[in-house]
């Protein structure tokens, strides 16, 4: 038997994200066959003892406290990122430079520059890449996938999804540091518009084609909270509450909204999509459901179905349990790393990578742009 090609990975990281990246990569060749073998090699995070207790749980075979470290080192071939957005481009750029492959967690970087050049780097080093965008491995979501592929919805007219949660809403919620950092522009980026509408639309743009023009508007609603870093109260920049109107290229028509305001919603995450002959409805909280109406055959018969995406013939499921068992959250992550060593066996670039996530980041940056200057923009090419 011929000696599996390697893939020693290490991992900047070791919050939420760095959990879901660290468990795909130990549990993916349990469950996919690949003609590579991923290895744990080192994780990285600035806490030397939590790095050290981390490593020793998830199977790492080594640590270090400086990303720098890690990316010299010459026994890594993967270096995936998943830290706070502020530390995104200068690891990526810096590893890509290196010839690494470059992984990293959604969004690219702060702002639309910071991504392009995160995108350019990757392309000028000529080095496999790919981003976290782990919604599309959901199998029903690549159900739907495959059936507006195949047709299924004909002429697209709208699509409309939506991202709450409610966990910002008490003003004594701070800014900055380890847990808040999103409530921080300078380590963010941008509030919801980054953070949570950019699944959406990422999930949009793969299943519906490119977004031409948006119309947004942002509001903060509590505009002053202590900073972690010093405990003193500092104006709040990033965006609670952000909702847009689209144009498709394909002439359909899109609503998208998220907040951090939204009482009872944890991670509300749902997308709907309309046409002609059909329409396709999808929901996190029932994320193994795919909700389907066609519009064919008998019209005293039609009406809404439930397909249960838990069978063999469903997408990923092959790997998993019998059907009608369905799986959860952290196994979309283990399907985006099957999927990335498929391309590397082959070759072929997987999708969403670094120039795919720029187009997300291009539509995210228009939608900020229009609600500073309150009317349509164009999104980048």
């Amino acid at each position: 038997m011929a000696e599996k090609r390697r893939l020693r990975v290490g991992l900047v990281g070791t919050g939420f994200m760095g959990r879901t990246h660290a468990n795909a990569y130990g549990q993916v060749s349990k469950f996919f066959d690949s003609a590579i073998a991923v290895e744990l090699t080192a994780v990285c995070s600035r806490n030397a003892g939590k790095t050290r207790r981390f490593a020793e749980q998830w199977g790492f075979a080594s640590h270090e406290s400086d990303w720098r470290k890690l990316v010299a080192r010459d026994d890594i071939d993967l270096i995936d990122i998943a830290t706070p957005n502020d530390t995104h481009a200068e690891i990526a750029i810096a590893a890509a430079q290196t010839g690494k492959i470059v992984a990293c967690e959604k969004p690219l970087g702060r702002t639309f520059e910071e991504s392009h050049r995160m995108a350019d780097a990757v392309k000028k080093a000529g080095v496999a890449n790919m981003v976290w965008y782990n919604y599309r491995r959901v199998p029903a979501i690549a159900l739907a996938k495959q059936l507006i592929d195949e047709g299924f919805l004909g002429r697209v007219f709208h699509y409309r999804s939506k991202f709450l949660q409610d966990w910002t809403i008490s003003q004594d919620v701070p800014q900055g540091g380890a847990g808040t950092w999103r409530l921080d522009k300078s380590v963010a980026g941008s509030g919801v518009t980054g953070d949570l509408l950019a699944h959406c639309i990422d999930a949009a743009q793969w299943l519906n084609g490119s977004i031409r023009e948006v119309s947004g508007m942002t509001e903060t609603f509590i505009r002053e909270r202590a900073h972690v870093a010093t405990g003193k109260p500092q104006p709040v920049t990033i965006d609670d509450a952000s909702a847009f109107l689209a144009r498709f290229e394909n002439g359909s028509l899109a609503t998208f909204e998220a907040t951090r305001y939204a009482r009872g919603h944890k991670a509300l995450f749902t997308l709907e999509i309309n046409g002609e002959r059909g329409s396709i409805a999808w929901d996190l909280h029932d994320l193994h459901r795919l909700q389907l109406f066609d519009h064919g055959g008998k019209g005293a018969l039609r009406g809404w179905r439930s397909i249960h995406v838990t069978d063999g013939d469903h997408p990923y499921m092959k790997a998993w349990w019998v059907p009608g068992l369905q799986i959860g959250y952290e196994h979309t992550f283990i399907h985006q790393v099957a999927d990335f060593l498929k391309g590397l066996e082959s070759g072929k670039t997987l999708v969403p990578d670094f120039e795919t996530a720029l187009k997300t980041d291009a539509v995210v940056d228009a939608v900020l742009r229009s609600a500073q200057t309150r009317q349509w923009e164009p999104v980048p090419g």
